[in-house]
């Protein structure tokens, strides 16, 4: 999963008193909103300029994958083509002890094999709108900043809900800037998915654990969707066309997906406590939860498959993250934000705008947060328990038909009209749910909390009910009816009453934690949430008082275009090539010994003698991306499809905070590769020709 840069960069801003520098000598750094791409920059360096017609067909040929990453409609017949980690949650879900797809990989030879995913849902972003007039208009500027926090969630609310009931398009309204501005995206959204193809795991994710965030790679990281609409294939008018050639070295690239979460914009204050507490207790309990999986996967071949997914994801968040911390651990990147920060600050302080004045004690009091919120992080860390998917049913249940109750604008952001539909598609899901995992891991998230926070803990005190952690999970799991869809279904349309009058184990234990629950958050709202968001937006005005609006805001799991080239780079005293090809997935197998992980799958070994082996198979670029960015297209010029991102190099861990043009790369299948191994290894010919037809 892909992860951006690394290493110190000093943003290219300056005090007012100083020359913004020649767009020309810019780099690719960012992850640009459509509404303000670098138009300057592109046509400066690239010679390049977007037109309309094209940024609309990227924008609706992209897609968002809601439990995770992105991808394209590549046909007109609704063909979506994502990475095969982003498939992998779905692929567990459809597998049985009979029929491993995630080991054995599957390729449907027509419509009618095509299989119905449990719980998919994909959007595509049709229109945006700035509302941030809308939204700070509602907030009373003599208030607090608790109740200011207020009207402001009570403004997106009513925006969104009217949104959806005008268009029934999917509105989310977007913070960017830290606060400095609110978008309304409207997505189409789909939930008639069918799987299509995908290979082996082995295939996919060749080199498994060793190779991940490194380069040169061989992994045919892929894997195809088709979306149905009335029990069609939907007809996808934009979609991105096949290159003939894939990309090439040197080659002017664009990248357009969804970007999870970075914090560039992040404060020096803010920075240092993700350095000093926030990274290492997420590294903390990373390696906790990979113990607790790996131990269940020991207790057989069906439990090693059931996990195979979740060992998966911690394995790739231990590293990814771990490359963060160590990124941050560079007194070097500290220094260039400092130097940044500060050069921000001065310019505020002297400016002749009152806006950039007002926020001279922003970097203070946002200080101050960080510092009330460390006291409690580990204590909230420990309060929790995403391992277990029954739990978390249990408490959306519960907290779903209190805030229904409510008015819209009064509720949580997850339970406004505008996202119940997908709340309702996830909460009724199909998908597989097994006792013994559940109660495996149950028991090691409540053995954990009683380890770290006491037995006196109020959180572990309610959760255990005086049992044991190993008794308790037993009698939670043995005690519910949850794992049926359909008693989900009717709690939640029993509402308040049905909840309330429920004797289901689990529910009643969910109904105990509310209380708790509510008052962490709402102090975490309060005190922390609402301080962050008006600081924020203090800086924010600064900044573009400053700068104006040259600068991109923090990923926001939102579509964002990066633009880049195919280029390789040094390492060491050595160059890293920019492509890799079949010739050098046979070489690094055999000179390993063909020893796991660096085995191969046995229809990729048997198609050596039949493969083009001079064919391109991954390639790095230096677009900027960071996880959300799976599974994204890579475009050249013509708004062709030239290759899939799926990765990142190790340098670029630390892209969560910082890039540097220099050693980031990210890391992509390349087209060329995808039609020869559906041909040749696979002899999905058909699927092929969808693709270059």
């Amino acid at each position: 999963m892909p992860s951006t840069s690394p290493a110190p960069k000093t943003k290219a801003v300056a005090p007012a008193a100083v020359p913004v520098p020649d767009p020309a000598a810019a780099g690719d750094e960012g992850m640009w909103t459509f509404d303000n791409l670098p138009a300057q920059v592109l046509k400066a360096k690239y010679g390049f300029t977007a037109s309309p017609k094209w940024l609309e067909l990227l924008q609706k040929a992209s897609t968002r994958f809601n439990d995770g990453g992105s991808g394209a409609f590549v046909s007109k017949d609704g063909l979506v083509l994502t990475n095969h980690h982003v498939a992998l949650g779905q692929l567990q879900k459809m597998s049985t002890p009979e029929k491993d797809y995630v080991r054995d990989g599957f390729f449907a030879r027509s419509s009618a094999e095509e299989i119905a995913c449990p719980d998919l849902e994909i959007n595509v972003l049709m229109s945006y709108e700035d509302v941030t007039a809308r939204v700070k208009g509602a907030e009373d500027p003599k208030a607090d900043d608790r109740a200011r926090n207020e009207q402001r969630k009570a403004e997106i609310s009513r925006i969104t809900k009217e949104s959806t009931d005008q268009t029934g398009l999917r509105s989310d309204v977007v913070e960017l800037y830290q606060g400095g501005e609110f978008w309304l995206y409207r997505y189409k959204k789909h939930t008639d998915v069918r799987l299509v193809a995908a290979p082996e795991l082995q295939a996919a994710f060749y080199g498994g654990d060793f190779d991940n965030f490194t380069y040169p790679r061989w992994a045919l990281d892929f894997a195809f969707f088709r979306v149905y609409e009335d029990g069609k294939p939907y007809r996808a008018e934009h979609h991105l066309r096949w290159s003939k050639d894939g990309a090439a070295e040197g080659e002017l690239v664009f990248v357009t997906g969804h970007p999870g979460h970075t914090d560039r914009l992040m404060t020096v204050a803010q920075l240092e406590d993700e350095r000093d507490a926030g990274l290492p207790l997420y590294l903390e309990i990373a390696r906790r939860r990979r113990r607790d999986y790996g131990d269940y996967a020991a207790q057989g071949a069906e439990q090693e498959r059931r996990a195979k997914d979740r060992i998966f994801g911690v394995e790739n968040a231990l590293k990814a993250v771990g490359g963060e911390h160590e990124g941050l651990l560079d007194p070097a990147l500290i220094a260039a934000k400092r130097k940044a920060e500060d050069a921000l600050r001065a310019a505020a302080a002297t400016s002749k705008d009152p806006a950039a004045r007002a926020a001279e004690g922003a970097w203070g009091r946002i200080a101050a947060a960080q510092k009330k919120y460390a006291a409690r992080r580990r204590e909230i860390s420990y309060r929790r328990y995403e391992p277990v998917k029954l739990a978390g049913l249990a408490a959306a249940i519960v907290r779903l038909v209190a805030e229904t109750a409510k008015p819209n604008d009064k509720r949580w952001e997850e339970y406004r009209e505008s996202n119940l539909e997908s709340l309702r598609f996830r909460l009724f899901s199909p998908a597989p749910i097994y006792p013994d995992m559940e109660e495996f891991m149950l028991a090691r998230s409540f053995r954990e909390s009683l380890e770290i926070l006491g037995p006196n803990d109020d959180y572990v005190r309610r959760a255990l009910g005086g049992k044991s952690p190993e008794e308790a999970a037993r009698v939670l799991v043995a005690g519910t009816g949850l794992f049926d869809p359909a008693e989900r279904k009717r709690l939640v349309d029993g509402g308040e009453k049905a909840v309330a009058a429920s004797k289901d184990a689990l529910i009643v234990w969910a109904r105990g934690l509310d209380a708790l629950y509510r008052a962490q958050r709402k102090w975490y709202e309060d005190e922390i949430e609402s301080v962050l968001l008006a600081e924020g937006d203090r800086i924010a005005k600064a900044r573009f008082s400053v700068y104006g609006k040259s600068a991109y805001p923090d990923a926001t799991f939102t579509l964002r275009l990066s633009f880049g080239r195919v280029a390789g780079y040094e390492l060491g005293t050595t160059r890293v090539a920019p492509f890799t090809t079949f010739y050098g997935l046979y070489d690094r197998a055999f000179g390993m010994g063909e020893k796991r992980p660096f085995d191969l799958a046995a229809r990729v070994k048997d198609a050596r003698t039949k493969l083009n082996l001079s064919t391109k198979v991954n390639f790095v670029t230096t677009n900027d991306i960071i996880g959300g960015n799976s599974g994204s297209p890579v475009v050249n010029a013509k708004g062709e499809y030239v290759g899939l991102i799926f990765d990142g190099n190790i340098q670029s861990l630390v892209g969560r905070y910082a890039y540097d043009e220099t050693r980031n790369r990210a890391v992509a299948v390349h087209s060329a590769a995808i039609v020869e191994a559906l041909r040749v290894i696979y002899g999905a010919g058909a699927l092929a020709d969808e693709l270059t037809a």
